[in-house]
C-alpha cells in the first residue's frame, strides 16, 4: 500500500475514496473502507482519506503503523494520512472539488452518514451529495453501525478500554485493541530476579492509555501467537519514570530488543498494585500466567 502525507501535485489514477478520521477502524469505519473496496464490482482503485490525528484532539485508539497494516490487509492501495491543521481552513466546497475531485481523482466517495468536513465542519453529505451529481461522481453514505442499540463509535471504544473492559472494546473493534511497538530495555528485574524475562514498550501520549493494570494477552512475534500477561502502568513495586506495557510470555525465549512487537490485551486480570517484596511480585505474575494461558485457550 502507498502512502502519502502531502497532497500529490499531479493528479492520481481514479479512485474510490473512503473519507474519514477511522480512529481505531471499529466495525463501523470497516463498513465504509468495503464500500470503497467493491471487490470485484468496480475498475477504481481503493484508497483512504485520513488524518494522522483525531481533529477533535482525543487520544488515539489506533498508532498510524496499525491502522496502515490494517488497511493494507483490506486491500486498500492507497492512504492519503493527511495533517488535519493544513486542510482546516478550507471551505467545504473547495476541499472537493479541488482536493478530491481534481488532486485525488476521486470517481466515487465513501463516508458515513455523520462525516463531516470543510471550515467549521460546514460540510456533510447533502453537500457531497450535489457535489457528485454535479461532477458525475458516485456517492456511498453509510449509515452508522450499532452495537446493543448503540452507535458504535470510538468514543466507545475509548470508554471500555480506560474502564479495562477488552472484552467489549473488542466487539466494538471487530478484534482485539492493542498496539505494535519498538522493545526497548527496562529495569531487568524481570529475567535476572523473578525468573520471567519481559519485554517493555512505552506507551506514546497520543495513544489511549488502557486501565492500568495486568491483562492476559496475545503478542505476534516474528509470524508466531504466544499468550502473554502484559503489565501496563507504571509497575509501582520496581518503578518507572514513564508508562510501559511490560509483557511476559511463557512459552517464548528470545531476545527482541530494538523489534515491534504486536500486543493485543485480551482480558484484565488484576489492578496495579505495589508488592512488599519480590518474591509477592513473582507468586502473583506466576498466578496470572496461569489465568491468561486459560484465557487465552480458544481465542485464537
Amino acid at each position: 500500500m502507498e502512502i502519502l502525507e502531502r497532497l500529490p501535485e499531479e493528479p492520481q489514477q481514479p479512485c474510490a475514496l473512503a473519507l474519514g478520521t477511522f480512529d481505531g477502524l471499529h466495525l463501523g469505519h470497516q463498513a465504509v473502507i468495503k464500500a470503497a473496496l467493491r471487490e470485484g464490482e468496480s475498475p477504481l482503485e481503493a484508497a483512504v482519506f485520513t488524518f494522522r490525528r483525531s481533529p477533535s484532539g482525543e487520544r488515539l485508539v489506533m498508532l498510524g503503523t496499525d491502522k496502515a497494516r490494517l488497511l493494507e490487509e483490506m486491500g486498500v492501495k492507497k492512504m492519503y494520512s493527511m495533517d488535519f491543521s493544513e486542510l482546516k481552513s478550507m471551505e467545504a466546497e473547495a476541499f472537493v472539488q479541488e482536493v478530491l475531485f481534481a488532486r485525488l481523482n476521486a470517481r466515487r466517495l465513501c463516508c458515513g452518514a455523520d462525516f463531516r468536513f470543510g471550515r467549521g465542519k460546514a460540510g456533510d453529505a447533502a453537500l457531497l451529495e450535489r457535489l457528485c451529481a454535479q461532477a458525475g461522481a458516485e456517492l456511498a453514505v453509510l449509515s452508522p453501525v450499532e452495537l446493543d442499540g448503540e452507535k458504535i463509535s470510538s468514543t466507545r471504544i475509548r470508554q471500555a478500554v480506560s474502564a479495562g473492559d477488552m472484552p467489549q472494546a473488542s466487539r466494538l473493534l471487530g478484534r482485539p485493541f492493542g498496539f505494535t511497538l519498538e522493545v526497548i530495555h527496562g529495569n531487568h528485574i524481570g529475567g535476572s530476579k523473578l525468573g520471567t524475562p519481559t519485554i517493555n514498550q512505552a506507551l506514546p501520549e497520543e495513544l489511549i492509555f488502557p486501565r492500568f493494570g495486568v491483562y492476559a494477552a496475545w503478542c505476534q512475534v516474528e509470524g508466531e501467537r504466544f499468550y502473554g500477561v502484559c503489565n501496563v502502568g507504571i509497575k509501582p513495586t520496581v518503578g518507572s519514570d514513564r508508562v510501559l506495557a511490560e509483557t511476559w510470555m511463557p512459552d517464548f525465549a528470545g531476545d527482541l530488543y530494538g523489534k515491534e512487537i504486536q500486543v493485543e490485551l485480551v482480558e484484565f486480570l488484576r489492578p496495579e498494585r505495589k508488592f512488599d517484596s519480590l518474591e509477592e511480585l513473582k507468586a502473583a505474575i506466576k498466578k496470572n500466567g496461569e489465568q491468561a494461558r486459560a484465557l487465552t485457550t480458544g481465542r485464537q
